[in-house]
């Protein structure tokens, strides 16, 4: 089958890093099932697996990919959640310090065929194409709990989205708008910000801006080019909800303001499978879709991924097996 895996590790260079070609077909173990795969959709743990970032040498080649939507063996169609835990640990698959992603230990989705324990796989709905419900289980997922799980907020209160144009940033903005939160939103480019208004943001800035009032929550992704913003962006006692940081991960601390002010830093990782149930759940009952910059074949991933690196992206790119 054809797919697309990482041979080698580059920081500087990760596509170089990059194969796409044919494979054997994955071996399915007892309790997992082989997924016909319809949809992929890029994420930036992507890129970093072919940078050598959590895939060490001893596990190349390692087909990469998290995010899948396609046809199990038994002919549903699902959506496969990418977080391989331990059900029962206390507190969920997230929390469990032996979790795996896709594309860690196990081959991953940018293949045609993809095995998934059978227990990861969430029931696709008609109303959502392969393209849109392949976007869901890192990106979408990760917004939907930093928003309702991790940040507190409540109808009426304001959020501050860093960085629009990204996968989380652009499934955080109209996430946001639906619960009833006051939305808004920054990037450091004119595009970015009219897309992040056509997803629902009420008002948008340029990065960095000071802001007509202080907000309750900060949902942050960039990381060190907008972390300073963010804190002096919290009212007294808000919280920032931080799941990434595609800019850098050394950000000026600022104890003195987060201690001062009695801010909050919160991390948020993915989301669980209960989790991505309930989101499939509400863009079903809301109507509400993933944006889609584009739409490749697999043999052109690489063109999906040099755009994803560097940041020349509107929502999600997706990939078709």
């Amino acid at each position: 089958m054809l797919a697309a895996s990482a041979v080698s590790a580059s920081l500087e260079d990760p596509l170089s890093a990059l194969e796409v070609g044919q494979v054997e077909e994955p071996n399915v173990p007892e309790g997992w099932a082989l997924v016909d795969v319809k949809a992929v959709s890029l994420n930036h743990h992507d890129v970093w697996s072919l940078r050598g970032i959590g895939l060490p040498e001893e596990r190349l080649p390692m087909i990469i990919g998290c995010d899948a939507a396609g046809i199990d063996d038994k002919g549903n169609e699902v959506v496969v959640h990418a977080v391989l835990g331990d059900p029962e640990f206390p507190g969920g698959e997230i929390v469990d310090p032996g979790r795996t992603l896709l594309s860690e230990f196990h081959p991953g989705t940018l293949a045609e065929r993809v095995a998934v324990p059978r227990r990861n796989l969430v029931p696709k709905p008609e109303s959502l194409s392969f393209e849109e419900a392949c976007c869901l289980p890192t990106a979408w997922l990760t917004a939907y709990r930093m928003l309702f799980d991790r940040s507190g907020l409540h109808p009426g209160q304001t959020v501050l989205i860093q960085g629009a144009g990204g996968g989380v940033a652009s499934a955080a903005i109209p996430l946001a708008r639906a619960a009833g939160f006051r939305v808004w939103v920054t990037s450091r480019e004119e595009r970015k910000r009219d897309f992040a208004t056509r997803c629902g943001a009420h008002e948008v800035f340029e990065s960095g801006a000071r802001l007509p009032a202080k907000v309750d929550v900060v949902i942050e992704t960039v990381g060190k080019a907008t972390w300073g913003h963010s804190l002096r962006s919290l009212k007294p006692g808000g919280r920032i909800v931080v799941a990434g940081a595609t800019s850098g991960m050394d950000p000026s601390a600022e104890l003195n303001r987060v201690f001062f002010k009695e801010l909050e830093v919160v991390g948020s990782t993915m989301g669980t499978l209960e989790e991505l149930g309930r989101l499939v759940s509400m863009l079903d009952l809301t109507g509400i879709r993933p944006r889609i910059d584009k739409v490749l074949p697999l043999s052109d991933v690489a063109e999906g991924l040099r755009a994803l690196a560097a940041g020349d992206v509107l929502g999600k790119i997706v990939i078709n097996p």
